[in-house]
């Protein structure tokens, strides 16, 4: 018999939360941002101001000298780390459940974390 098991898994980050960079290139190893956009299916997160990558865009009618965007790229998950929203230092999280239902807790300080129900996808 086959196992029965969520394609989506429940993550530790979700849209809203600030996170710190635990690990990745000089540049964005230690910042912290607000996470805009997580995609559960890929397990990465777009987080505001970090990981800015640039794009040289060619000539064309509507920019005719060429343009250099810059845009965030996905990190993955396993990479960002949430802040604690009592003492502001990076925690892991807990699930607990409470009078409402099951909630986030940061394990630092025990503090219930906000939820954010929308789970967006990239």
């Amino acid at each position: 018999m086959r196992r029965k098991c969520n394609p989506i898994p429940k993550l530790h980050v979700r849209k809203g939360d600030r996170v710190k960079v635990l690990s990745g290139s000089a540049d964005i190893k230690g910042k912290i941002g607000e996470v805009r956009i997580v995609d559960p299916v890929k397990m990465t997160a777009i987080v505001e101001g970090v990981n800015i990558v640039t794009k040289h865009i060619r000539r064309s009618q509507d920019a005719p000298n060429g343009t250099i965007s810059r845009t965030e790229a996905p990190i993955h998950i396993s990479k960002l780390q949430v802040i604690d929203p009592k003492s502001g230092k990076p925690t892991r999280i807990g699930r607990t459940k409470n009078e409402t239902g099951w909630v986030r807790v940061a394990k630092r300080s025990g503090e219930v974390l906000p939820t954010d129900t929308s789970r967006t996808r990239r």
